[in-house]
């Protein structure tokens, strides 16, 4: 196991009617801006339940999130702030409203020309604004960890940033807010916490068994659970225990003293950024197709895999492998969601498009840092 260092400060409020413990937890003096995405949570009663939560403290609305957060869009955000003297944010949404108002609250206090620079150059923060989160939306782990994602539309890039300064200070989960939510939002929420945490496990066979464990529990509660949201949309212990395993896919705990790899995810976003798939479509898409390519390294992995979560006792070796890749492709279909990118009308130019992004950033992805822009082009090619 290799050595690490860890800290997590997020306080998480969990459990049904929790949305009115903000009061207790803002700062009683505090000029709040509350920002959310398409309007869903004026439709949900979520909006209700803050807006009454904020009590008597000043606050504004900023409600114009893509779900794919703009940098444009964040910096309109960024520009009210400083015009209303705002000190303190509030997130209320999914995993891009909780992005977005991380990035908003960093670029609100940079004093360089050029925003953006803090996630193309990652530049280290010095100060951000505090905030906190309201979650709707079980998928992206942000409610407990400090990274984000931010797509700049007119250049078509969509990159990660992460800092200790922009962790939320708390994080309140009301399972029961998630009912509402449509069944393409459910499944890619579930796939997305799938494949957060096989970025984190599927790497090399290492001395580290408590963070295997620890990962194939959150793997078995999605491959339980998963199905049960779908054809059961208002149980609410299915609910609490997918959002709890969300939260816990990208907490950070289960990649400490581990290899990590990453590179389905980073894939995933230069087809987002050119082709707007939801971003656990693409996921759906390139898992599958890292596992068959890179399965020399992951060989391993995948057989445990296989084995623990799936109960796949093959012949031999190569049908373990053969077969678990199959059984986590099988597993996205079952939720509703294409693994095939001709499926969505994509045609076999994306590999040479997405390859080439890749070269001119000069990224080698994966835990071994071997996964070239020829071998993207293999992995893609594979999918179509």
């Amino acid at each position: 196991m290799n050595n690490f260092s860890f800290c997590n400060p997020v306080k998480i409020i969990f459990g049904k009617d929790s949305i009115s413990k903000i009061a207790t937890e803002l700062p009683t003096n505090a000029k709040v801006l509350m920002l959310y995405g398409g309007g869903s949570i004026k439709k949900n009663g979520v909006y209700s339940q803050v807006t009454k939560a904020l009590g008597d403290r000043v606050f504004l609305e900023f409600g114009a999130i893509e779900a794919n957060p703009r940098f444009e869009t964040c910096m309109k955000a960024v520009a009210l702030i400083k015009e209303q003297s705002i000190d303190y944010l509030l997130a209320v949404g999914g995993g891009s409203v909780l992005d977005a108002t991380k990035f908003i609250s960093a670029a609100s206090c940079y004093q360089g020309t050029e925003a953006w620079d803090i996630i193309a150059k990652e530049l280290p923060l010095t100060k951000a604004l505090p905030f906190g989160a309201v979650l709707t939306l079980p998928a992206t782990g942000s409610e407990m960890n400090s990274g984000a994602v931010i797509t700049r539309e007119s250049t078509k890039d969509k990159l990660a940033f992460n800092s200790p300064l922009v962790f939320p200070q708390f994080s309140v989960l009301d399972p029961s807010v998630t009912f509402s939510l449509p069944s393409r939002q459910v499944a890619n929420g579930i796939i997305d916490t799938f494949v957060h945490v096989v970025e984190q496990y599927l790497t090399d066979a290492n001395d580290a068994p408590l963070q295997d464990y620890f990962a194939e529990s959150i793997l078995q509660v999605l491959f339980e659970e998963g199905p049960k949201a779908l054809t059961d949309p208002n149980n609410y212990e299915v609910r609490a225990n997918l959002m709890w395993a969300s939260t816990w896919a990208l907490n950070g705990w289960i990649a400490c003293g581990v290899k990590q790899d990453w590179a389905t995810h980073i894939i995933g976003h230069e087809i987002t950024a050119l082709y707007e798939l939801d971003h656990a479509q693409t996921l759906a898409i390139i898992l599958p197709g890292v596992m068959k390519v890179m399965k020399k390294h992951k060989g391993k992995k995948i057989q445990q895999m296989g084995k623990r979560i799936f109960g796949i006792q093959a012949a031999n070796e190569e049908e373990q492998i053969a077969q678990t890749i199959n059984a986590v492709e099988a597993f996205f279909n079952s939720l509703g969601v294409k693994t095939r990118l001709g499926e969505y009308g994509i045609e076999e130019k994306v590999c040479a498009e997405v390859a080439e992004r890749i070269k001119l950033r000069g990224w080698k992805l994966g835990e071994h840092g071997d996964i070239t822009s020829e071998t993207v082009a293999e992995i893609l090619a594979g999918r179509m």
